[in-house]
């Protein structure tokens, strides 16, 4: 028995052994494996194929194994992978990860979603030895972890891996982006340098400012609320500019997800910023489709931002689901032929206006809207909603007096500071994502913020969410501050930033 490597994307990217034997008994040539239709139709191309190169087929059965048997399989890039087992049936062949769709007259060609497998092989194989197209192979070159070697044709297929001339095919082109990444506990980090939105253009605000620091730190759920004109998107949009360095695997991960939406894959340094507008369809936003499970806005999202503006007029069945992807930072696709989970770990900006005609926080201007009317447009976020928010900012009402402040890249610097002192800790998760068990550990709160703490519970009516919530906005303040523990002064200013659902 033969084997190669090569890989599938079902729910997660799947290692799969492509597995040949040559039995006695009548002439044939099958597939097994769960495999669907797609992979099937490589049956008569790889036949056609090597019947085209001259290669007579020995009279025996040949049966190619896709492993683990298990879990289905698809796409045309197997195709090379079960030429190679055919053609070099009595060949010891090396470790590698081999990818390619077979044309009739012998060419290897790239698939559409080769590249995003690709990505996400990088970030679950170290070091990875792979063939692929030569189509694809200066692209592929940019991705790290990987060691690309590229074909163009079966000769030379033939060539590398019957005389073994690894080196005639490789391709040596790292991404200029990594060679400056900076190293914390073992994982590479690249900081972003370039600030194409700047906190300078946002005046006054100081307020705002602060919690934008430490949603960025810690990738908390923020909201904007303030009259028309304040400066709430401006805010959210400069955001993903002073987050924390993005670590190799979230830089890979970002560009596999963007690469299933046929999206170019940029490697940027900054994090992405997804903006949906309200009038988006639920599957726009959250990826689905007739048949078959396609990405959307809120895994696109993964590790930015993902910004609602004008949060009110999204439909209630948008804003309520939500809740899920907000909680367990995951969403499930589910159709009848895919079932698709994707990463959620975003942080969620929000913006709305303080009543329907936007005047009600304005000291000049007088608000024309009714009680009821501010009440229905207040109902259309629900409290279980707004209790996932970590941080609620009132905007104030800008005057012709207010002057810029800081800058983004002073903010940065400032996110960066607090980012080493996490990492300090050993720390992997951001403040907002840690689970129960995580808080333990790296949530200590000292006695005296202790009590501030229990009689907020009360006066705020503060859920264990809302306890949770406020314990990490806490610690993202103490990171600001370089303090080991949770002081009374951090809990207090994180209670300032808590919005009261009752």
């Amino acid at each position: 028995m033969k084997k190669l490597k090569c890989a599938s994307f079902s729910t997660e990217l799947d290692i799969i052994d492509v597995e040949s034997t040559f039995t006695r008994g009548l002439p044939g040539f099958s597939i097994v494996g769960l495999a669907n239709s797609t992979i099937k139709e490589s049956t008569e191309r790889v036949k056609a194929t090597l019947l085209s190169q001259n290669f007579s087929f020995p009279a025996q059965k040949i049966t190619i194994n896709l492993s683990p048997s298990d879990i289905p399989k698809n796409g045309s890039h197997f195709d090379l992978a079960i030429a190679i087992l055919i053609l070099f049936q009595k060949e010891n062949l090396d470790d590698f990860f081999v990818f390619g769709e077979l044309g009739l007259d012998g060419s290897i060609k790239s698939t559409a979603s080769l590249f995003s497998i690709l990505l996400f092989l990088s970030a679950k194989i170290q070091n990875a030895k792979v063939v692929v197209p030569k189509a694809i192979a200066q692209k592929a070159s940019m991705i790290p972890n990987l060691t690309i070697y590229s074909l163009e044709n079966l000769t030379e297929a033939m060539d590398f891996f019957k005389e073994k001339n690894y080196e005639n095919y490789h391709i040596n082109n790292a991404h200029p982006l990594f060679e400056n990444a900076i190293e914390l506990n073992s994982q590479k980090y690249i900081k972003n340098i370039i600030y194409p939105y700047d906190f300078k253009e946002v005046k006054g605000q100081e307020n705002a400012k602060f919690a934008c620091i430490i949603a960025a730190l810690g990738m908390h759920n923020i909201l904007f609320e303030g009259s028309p004109g304040s400066g709430k998107s401006m805010c959210a949009k400069r955001l993903p500019f002073i987050m924390p360095p993005q670590s190799l695997k979230e830089i890979l991960a970002q560009n596999a997800y963007k690469s299933l939406n046929s999206l170019d894959d940029d490697f940027s340094a900054s994090r992405v910023f997804r903006s949906p507008h309200h009038t988006s369809t639920r599957a726009s936003i959250f990826g689905g489709g007739a048949k078959s499970a396609k990405i959307g806005e809120l895994a696109l999202a993964n590790g930015g931002v993902l910004f609602f503006d004008e949060f009110p007029h999204f439909s209630k069945q948008i804003i309520e689901s939500l809740r899920e992807p907000l909680e367990d930072f995951k969403i499930l696709i589910s159709r009848v032929n895919t079932k698709v989970i994707y990463e959620t770990k975003f942080l969620f900006a929000c913006a709305q206006n303080p009543c329907p005609c936007g005047n009600l926080f304005s000291k000049s201007l007088a608000c024309r809207c009714q009680e009821m009317e501010i009440k229905k447009y207040k109902n259309k976020i629900s409290s279980p909603i707004l209790d996932r928010i970590d941080l609620y900012v009132a905007m104030d009402e800008i005057s012709h007096e207010d002057k810029t402040s800081l800058t983004s890249k002073q903010m940065s610097e400032m996110v960066f500071k607090g980012f080493l002192f996490q990492k300090q800790r050993k720390q992997e998760e951001f403040n907002a994502k840690l689970n129960d068990e995580q808080m333990k550990q790296y949530c200590i709160l000292d006695s005296t913020a202790n009590e501030i703490l229990q009689k907020a519970i009360s006066s705020y009516n503060l859920s264990q969410r809302g306890i949770n919530k406020t314990i990490k906005v806490a610690r993202t303040i103490a990171d600001l501050e370089q303090s080991e523990l949770i002081l009374k002064t951090h809990i207090l200013k994180a209670l300032s930033f808590r919005m009261r659902t009752t």
